[in-house]
C-alpha cells in the first residue's frame, strides 16, 4: 500500500476514534477489567426483624434505614449501620391520616436528622423525626407536604426546604410518564426541571438516577438502552457514556442499568445487559436481575466490573464505612460489600 493512502486511512481512523470517544460523546466498546467479588460479599443476619425481596436499603448517620412496603404492618425498619443490630420499626400501614397507604422512596435530611416518605396512595409526603421514632414505639409522622398529581418525587437528595434535586415523575397520561432529573422546592412545590431532558434518539425514557452535590454532578442511567448520561447541578449537559450494546431501538426486552449511587468520587450502577425476563420450557417466567456492578470515574470513565454473584435488587452506599448495602433476590439477601478491596 502506498503510503500517501496509509496516511489518509489512518487519518481517517483518528477522525473516527475521537468522533466516538470526544468529552460529550464517549464510546465503551470493552469493559471487560472484571473483578470477581463474590467471596467478598457479607450476609446481614437480621432474624430480628426480616424485610422482604421488596426492601430498599437508606444511609442516615449511624443508622440503616430500609423501606419495605411488603411489610404486613410497619413499613420501616431502622438497625444500627455498624452493627445491622434491629432497633425498631415505624410507619403504620393503612388508610388513616398518619398512616401511609402506598409506600414510595425516602428522602434524608441529614442536618435536622428526618426522613421524608412518599405516600403515593395519599399523594403526601411526611416527616418522620429520628429522635422521636427512637423514645416512642408508637410514634405518628407528621405531614410535611401534598404533591402535584401531576409531577412527583421518585428518588431526591435533601438540600434544604427551599432546594432538593433528584429524580421527578412527569404523568403524561394514566399510562405512562417521563421521568426527569429537576430541582424541586418543597415550600412552594415548584419544580424545574434541568436543561437536558433525554437523548434525542430515544423515544421512551425510563432510567435511575444519583445526585452528588460534592461533584456538583447528576447522572442518569437508562434501563433499556446501554446509556448513561452525566449533567451539572445547574442544570448543563456533561457527557453522554454508550456502551457496546447500545442502539435506539425502543424495547423492554432487554436490561441495562437498574440502579446508580455515587461513592465518593465515583459512580457504580448495577448492570446487567442482557434479556431481562426468560420463558422456561414448562410455562414459567424468570426475572433476571443484575450480578454485576460497573464503576466509572465522574468523568464517566470506565474503571472496573465487580461482578457480584448474586442477583442484586436495590442498593445504597455507606459513606462512612466505604461500602454498598445490597439487597440481594436469593438466601444472602441484604448483604455488603466492602470497597475497600
Amino acid at each position: 500500500m502506498k503510503l500517501h493512502n496509509l496516511l489518509i486511512i489512518l487519518l481517517a481512523y483518528l477522525c473516527w476514534n475521537c468522533t466516538n470517544n470526544s468529552n460529550t460523546e464517549k464510546h465503551q466498546n470493552s469493559r471487560n477489567n472484571i473483578v470477581d467479588v463474590q467471596d467478598k460479599i457479607v450476609k446481614i443476619e437480621m432474624e430480628e426483624n426480616p424485610v422482604s425481596s421488596f426492601a430498599i436499603p437508606y444511609i442516615m448517620d449511624n443508622f440503616l434505614i430500609i423501606n419495605d412496603y411488603k411489610s404486613p404492618d410497619k413499613l420501616i425498619h431502622i438497625f444500627d449501620k455498624n452493627s445491622f443490630k434491629y432497633i425498631t420499626s415505624t410507619g403504620d400501614r393503612g388508610e388513616g391520616p398518619q398512616e401511609i397507604a402506598n409506600l414510595g422512596r425516602i428522602g434524608i435530611n441529614e442536618a435536622d436528622r428526618i426522613f421524608y416518605v412518599t405516600d403515593h396512595g395519599k399523594q403526601k409526603i411526611f416527616s418522620f423525626y429520628m429522635d422521636s421514632i427512637l423514645v416512642n414505639p408508637d410514634y405518628m409522622p407528621i405531614e410535611k407536604i401534598k404533591l402535584d398529581n401531576t409531577m412527583y418525587p421518585d428518588t431526591y437528595d435533601y438540600i434544604n426546604d427551599t432546594l432538593s434535586i433528584g429524580l421527578f415523575s412527569k404523568v403524561l397520561s394514566n399510562s405512562d410518564y417521563t421521568p426527569i432529573v429537576a430541582k424541586w422546592n418543597m415550600e412552594t412545590g415548584e419544580v424545574k426541571p434541568m436543561k437536558y431532558l433525554k437523548h434525542p434518539e430515544i423515544e421512551r425514557k425510563r432510567v435511575s438516577s444519583a445526585i452528588s452535590i460534592e461533584n456538583n454532578l447528576y447522572v442518569e442511567c437508562y434501563w433499556y438502552h446501554d446509556l448513561m448520561t452525566i449533567g451539572y447541578l445547574n442544570g448543563d449537559f456533561k457527557c453522554n457514556i454508550y456502551g457496546a450494546k447500545w442502539n435506539t431501538k425502543n424495547s423492554s426486552e432487554n436490561r441495562h442499568y437498574r440502579d446508580v449511587v455515587f461513592c465518593k468520587d465515583y459512580i457504580v450502577a448495577s448492570y446487567l445487559g442482557e434479556k431481562r425476563i426468560i420463558n422456561g420450557k414448562g410455562g414459567g417466567i424468570t426475572v433476571m436481575n443484575p450480578t454485576k456492578f460497573l464503576i466509572f470515574d465522574k468523568n464517566g470513565d470506565y474503571i472496573q466490573t465487580l461482578e457480584v454473584g448474586h442477583p442484586i435488587l436495590t442498593f445504597c452506599y455507606d459513606k462512612e464505612n466505604n461500602r454498598i448495602i445490597m439487597n440481594l433476590d436469593d438466601e444472602m439477601q441484604v448483604s455488603y460489600l466492602d470497597l475497600n478491596l
